[in-house]
């Protein structure tokens, strides 16, 4: 219906709405005069005419000017009736002035029934309009419960009760003295009755009103609602609103980030800055995950120039022109240098970093996803060892400072050959580590990051939104998790620490079980979860297998010994490594084996390297049950806070170094 309306052209609904007020307003004055004579209107003469005309003519002419005809009658509201009020008491002292003037026969009392009987027509018309237009607008409005009475809560709910979007059912808070109270006519529950609003008013949505709340607490709040399958939203954070970026309808969903939240540790900015400042930094695999984040870090610490590295056109045009407008925003002019370009390829990254003069090297660029690499064993070697090794063979011929790479915690006892591919790498850089040359060669360790490409996050939600069913490997595979901004900060951070061949690892803190993060995702999406117990349920989780070269668990030390560093969450390992020369002797076997395209003798070689790669279908650590696995996680975690001393490592061997590019 209100749709409808909306079609008609403003001319037409003013000639309606004039009409329509001009027979009320004769309706009101002569049913005025029959109410107060009867039915002797023989009296009604020329003067009495004149009045009503003087009358009506002064109402309408002053519902044009106000702008009453220009207010959306579906919306009326007390203000309104105001306004409409206090013209027709005008409009009645018009009408007693005139007949005096006029000497036309109007009794004292005709003024105020006329008032009376006009307002009730015009003003009451209106209400009705508004109230009949908005139960149908009622029915399209999405139902909302307002988490939070503060201030934050009620600038929401003055908003919602001025859209069409959302209807304001009720208020929660746990503090007992907004208990019971009203909110702008909307009553005020204990988070104790949420189960009495669900019986009352079926499934709705959430919205969280707390500003400036940290990441524990809002994990409580989350938490607290979670297992009633509510959909929760969020308003913006204070300082968008006041900037204007944001207004405080415009909700968002609740992340994952918050349903995990942990408080974060403010950095350090004296390692935040240290490679970065008025330096040229180059980020490999600039347009990927934690390439990108590294990319907005590096920005806010003002370097000299920026290079971005990606093999993918698309993704390093989508992250050049975000930093590009992340400078038009805060009035920088930092060098941007979108290049792209293979890590593989020698010659490109030494021309590249002799010719920007590059200081600083976060290689990000890698092929990541387990199954992908596991079936594409040569191209995974290629790109995660070898593209390393060109890459690093190029920093150390050109001088950079520093180089950082970005690991894995899959590194740790790999049972799949990303994994194996990644611990080679960091092989690589600790044996070029030992050499004599300047640059300084650090490498940093971590598990998942939420939203990340390949990520659960993302895949859950998407199978959520379809209906289902969502997809776990295991139902007691765990996994740690930490956000892509934490990461790449800490990334930055640890590399500052390095001296030089340094293994670091971020604690990520306590592992996440998988099958849980799902129902969880499910319950703050607004859906139950069909199993057994439920039936009826909105979305279910069927269990796919650990994928090839997947384990329930991961880790991110070799020895379980870890030294605390400057930073609380940012550790070192003194990991095993080997010379030089016994690293080029196992590359060389590799690119022999892959010349004749042995997948098999490669997967052998890697066996037999010190990685501590055994595949998945051998190792013990996919198949241990899930008490055990949450045990031995839980170790990990004690033996990272109680950190030990660990012995040293081999001595260093010099060594001159060749420039000449690994042949492939």
């Amino acid at each position: 219906m209100s749709r409808r309306i909306d079609l008609i052209p403003s001319q037409i609904k003013l000639v309606i709405a004039l009409s329509y007020d001009l027979g009320a307003l004769s309706i009101a004055f002569f049913l005025s005069y029959f109410l107060r004579l009867g039915g002797d209107m023989h009296v009604f003469t020329l003067a009495e005419l004149s009045v009503f005309v003087l009358t009506a003519g002064f109402t309408l002419s002053c519902f044009y000017l106000l702008d009453v005809y220009s207010s959306i009658v579906r919306y009326f509201n007390a203000k309104a009736s105001l306004k409409i009020a206090g013209i027709l008491i005008g409009a009645a002292c018009v009408c007693y002035l005139s007949s005096q003037v006029i000497d036309a026969f109007v009794p004292r009392s005709i003024p105020f029934s006329f008032l009376v009987l006009s307002t009730l027509l015009i003003a009451g018309a209106r209400a009705l309009v508004g109230i009949t237009v908005g139960e149908r607008l009622f029915e399209e409005r999405d139902q909302v419960v307002i988490y939070g009475a503060g201030s934050t809560g009620r600038q929401l709910s003055t908003a919602l009760n001025q859209s069409n979007k959302y209807h304001v059912l009720a208020i929660v808070d746990e503090k007992t003295r907004y208990k019971g109270r009203n909110l702008h006519g909307t009553k005020i529950y204990g988070l104790d009755q949420l189960e009495q609003l669900i019986k009352k008013y079926g499934q709705f949505k959430v919205l969280i009103a707390v500003s400036q709340v940290n990441p524990e607490r809002m994990k409580e709040i989350v938490n607290a609602f979670e297992p009633y399958a509510l959909e929760l939203l969020t308003v913006p954070s204070m300082h968008d609103m006041v900037s204007g970026k944001h207004k405080i309808d415009e909700l968002r969903e609740v992340s994952v980030d918050e349903l995990l939240g942990r408080e974060p540790v403010e950095p350090i900015p004296e390692l935040l800055s240290d490679n970065i400042k008025e330096k040229v930094v180059l980020v490999s695999g600039a347009g990927g995950s934690i390439g990108k984040e590294l990319c907005r870090q590096i920005i806010s610490q003002t370097p000299r120039r920026l290079i971005l590295l990606d093999v993918s056109e698309a993704f390093l045009y989508e992250i050049n022109q975000e930093l590009n407008e992340y400078q038009q925003s805060h009035n920088t002019n930092i060098e941007l240098v979108p290049t792209i370009g293979n890590v593989q390829n020698g010659m490109l990254m030494t021309r590249i970093i002799r010719t920007h003069q590059v200081q600083t090297i976060y290689h990000a660029a890698a092929y990541k996803h387990v199954p992908m690499v596991e079936n594409n064993v040569i191209a995974g070697i290629t790109n995660n060892v070898l593209g390393t090794y060109e890459i690093a063979q190029a920093a150390v011929f050109c001088e950079v400072e520093t180089f950082v790479l970005i690991s894995t915690d899959k590194a740790v006892r790999p049972t799949n050959v990303m994994g194996a591919t990644k611990r080679m790498a960091e092989l690589v850089l600790q044996g070029l580590a030992k050499r004599d040359h300047q640059t300084r060669f650090v490498m940093v360790r971590f598990g998942n990051v939420l939203g990340s490409s390949g990520s659960v996050v993302p895949l859950f939600k998407k199978q959520i939104r379809s209906g289902g069913p969502i997809t776990v490997t295991h139902p007691d595979i765990i996994r740690y998790f930490m956000t892509i901004p934490e990461a790449a900060q800490l990334v930055i951070q640890a590399g500052a620490m390095g001296k030089g061949g340094d293994v670091f690892v971020l604690d990520m803190g306590k592992p996440v079980k998988i099958v849980d993060l799902a129902v969880k995702m499910t319950h703050m999406m607004g859906f139950t979860v069909k199993d057994q117990n439920n039936p009826a349920g909105d979305i279910a989780i069927q269990y796919s297998g650990l994928r090839p070269g997947e384990k329930l668990y991961e880790e991110l030390l070799i020895d379980d010994h870890a030294q605390a560093t400057d930073h609380q969450r940012i550790l070192t390992a003194n990991e095993r490594s080997i010379s030089w020369a016994e690293v080029m002797v196992l590359l060389n076997k590799i690119t022999e084996a892959m010349k004749d395209d042995n997948i098999d003798e490669i997967r052998q070689l890697l066996i037999e390297a010190p990685l501590g790669f055994v595949p998945a279908e051998h190792s013990a650590h996919s198949l241990e049950p899930a008490a055990k696995v949450t045990d031995k996680a839980a170790d990990k975690i004690e033996s990272v806070d109680h950190v030990q001393t660990a012995s040293t490592s081999e001595e260093n061997t010099i060594q001159p170094v060749s420039s000449t590019p690994l042949l492939v």
